[in-house]
């Protein structure tokens, strides 16, 4: 025979009474740790929305920045004539011997100064070189190849003009660079390729310099 135990609310209550806290607890803990999660979630989404806002202002200054490098040899006249006719097109040339060397060998240099929107780079005749055995011809500065790799790396190839004088030897490396020669058009070629990445220019100033 089985007895029956009566049960009373006194038993119940307590029981349910815990159970209910501990259900509190653990719905306040959670809330709690989401609260925490959605905070971070938070915190990363607006690290990194700043970082791409960043990233565009930087992207964009550099694009529309009306400082060009000018890459030169010894060719001081060429330099000068392009550094010039920038000026007068309302672009701000920078020339590396004109900069402070504060210490820097010249791709320290080259780098500090490199925050520009277009770079011009002169291939004159400056040194002679060949492969051995062969025969001396015209060449550009080995630094002036330097910077035009350095620049095709940094602008890319749209945002570098390559302005050649002379007969020179261009190496096989930079077969794919566009050039201008100087004896030519090259003040409407360089204007064009300005205009071509966004820069505003006045024709009439080119046609009359």
């Amino acid at each position: 025979m089985i007895h029956a135990f009566p049960i009373s609310l006194d038993d119940v209550r307590p029981n349910n009474q815990r159970y209910a806290r501990e259900s509190i607890d653990r719905s306040i803990a959670l809330l709690k740790e989401a609260q925490r999660t959605l905070r971070e979630d938070l915190v990363d989404a607006e690290h990194a929305a700043e970082s791409k806002l960043d990233a565009n202002l930087s992207e964009n200054n550099t694009a529309l920045s009306r400082r060009v490098f000018v890459v030169h040899g010894h060719d001081e006249g060429a330099r000068e004539t392009v550094a010039r006719f920038l000026m007068q097109l309302g672009f701000e040339p920078i020339i590396l011997h004109e900069q402070a060397n504060q210490g820097r060998t010249v791709m320290e240099k080259v780098e500090a100064h490199g925050q520009v929107g277009f770079a011009v780079v002169l291939l004159t005749p400056d040194d002679e070189g060949c492969v051995k055995g062969g025969t001396p011809e015209p060449r550009a500065r080995q630094n002036v190849l330097l910077e035009l790799g350095y620049f095709l790396g940094r602008l890319g190839r749209n945002k570098v003009c390559a302005l050649k004088r002379g007969t020179l030897e261009i190496p096989s490396d930079f077969a794919g660079v566009v050039w201008e020669s100087m004896e030519g058009s090259w003040k409407q070629a360089l204007g064009r390729e300005l205009e071509a990445v966004g820069h505003e220019i006045d024709w009439n100033k080119v046609m009359r310099v």
